[in-house]
């Protein structure tokens, strides 16, 4: 009788202190979508920000809701059809794609006005509406885009674009990560910002870009912004970011794991002082 009671006090304590389980839905584009997708990245990840995070915070189980190549704009406009479900903590990581796509920015009225999906204002405040009518009190973690250098996909070179260090249709990536800045600001909630305060930057995104000499034909490995005006034609040329070339991302734009870690620390940190979870150690 007695070994049962304290087999009963043994599981009321490891019940009553043990961390219980937090479920995070993470929102946004190819960098989130690629944890569950290393395959995609011609296995040069081998685990994305949401792993590393839950690997920091065990306490954490994520919901990936990472879709590739969308826009601010098009999540608001799917955001209805996505089965999001009621979570302990969702975040949003978005607008990369709305600034190469040269999707309208908007301005913080059309946020603050619900204007709808016309512009990344307006859409950011559709995703929030949609996460506050599932848990009106769950936090809400904003994290900016991050900068950007030319882009090469991988697995079809005809897919590329230049990169954040010129405009496109007038508009700089700067600006989408000023507008989720100014959204946590009005909103009080709390934002990674990446764009600024993460390290990552347009001379660490990549060691070099591989091209051929415009004078000679021979190649040659460019550094930034050295790469620039230099042409890379998909049709002829080998892909510019061999193995060597990677750093902060593999390809230009999406984190490699030096790049991942980055973001996973800082997005964990944010969590864990939400959630007030406790950091688990690693060796």
């Amino acid at each position: 009788m007695k070994s049962f009671l304290l087999l009963v006090i043994i599981c009321f304590v490891w019940f009553a202190f043990s961390p219980q389980s937090k479920t995070w839905v993470a929102i946004g584009d190819s960098i989130t979508y690629l944890n569950d997708h290393q395959n995609e990245t011609g296995n040069r990840v081998t685990k994305g920000y949401l792993t590393r995070v839950t690997e920091k915070l065990p306490e954490i189980k994520y919901i990936n809701q990472g879709h590739n190549g969308w826009t601010a704009v098009k999540m608001a406009q799917e955001i209805q059809n996505l089965g999001l479900v009621k979570a302990d903590v969702y975040s949003v990581f978005l607008g990369t794609n709305d600034w190469w796509q040269g999707r309208p920015l908007g301005t913080l009225s059309d946020y603050q006005n619900n204007t709808g999906n016309q512009t990344f204002y307006g859409s950011y405040r559709l995703i929030i509406n949609k996460i506050r009518s599932l848990h009106k009190k769950a936090p809400i973690l904003l994290i900016t885009p991050m900068q950007r250098v030319d882009f090469v996909y991988i697995n079809n070179p005809k897919n590329n674009a230049y990169g954040s260090y010129k405009a496109k249709n007038g508009q700089q990536l700067a600006a989408f990560a000023d507008a989720v800045k100014s959204i946590g600001k009005y909103e009080k909630l709390p934002v990674v910002d990446l764009y600024y305060k993460s390290g990552i930057t347009l001379e660490n995104l990549i060691q070099f870009k591989r091209l051929k000499d415009p004078a000679t034909g021979a190649y040659k490995d460019y550094s930034y912004p050295a790469f620039i005006d230099i042409p890379f034609n998909p049709e002829t040329d080998e892909y510019p970011y061999p193995p060597a070339a990677i750093d902060m991302t593999y390809d230009g734009l999406h984190p490699s794991d030096k790049g991942y870690e980055v973001i996973s620390r800082m997005v964990a940190d944010v969590l864990k002082k939400e959630l007030k979870l406790t950091k688990a150690r690693t060796h």
